[in-house]
């Protein structure tokens, strides 16, 4: 690309596995789910934006479902180490394979 094009970049996404300890459940659509996973996107203003996501507590592959992330220090440090991590690792590629 030339330097005065610059790649519009349209989402900044990633997931974090969420450690046993600050795992929590929720229930939607008559399921309980185990949440595993956070996805924290970087929003447009800097700002970060995270769901959660999970299993089945039942077993199985459940659906593809998001919860909110519920206040909580620990989470909210959670979702601000995994986003510095990533920019850690975004900073640091190698190029493409």
């Amino acid at each position: 690309m030339s330097g005065d094009v610059r790649p519009d970049v349209s989402a900044l996404a990633i997931n974090v596995t969420i450690p046993e300890a600050l795992r929590w459940t929720d229930t939607r659509r008559g399921e309980t789910f185990t949440l595993s996973t956070l996805n924290i996107r970087l929003l447009p203003d800097g700002r970060l934006a995270a769901k959660a996501y999970g299993r089945p507590v039942g077993g199985g592959r459940g659906h593809y479902v998001s919860f909110p992330v519920p206040a909580s220090p620990a989470l909210e440090a959670l979702i601000a180490e995994g986003a510095s991590r990533a920019a850690e690792l975004w900073t640091a590629h190698r190029g493409l394979v």
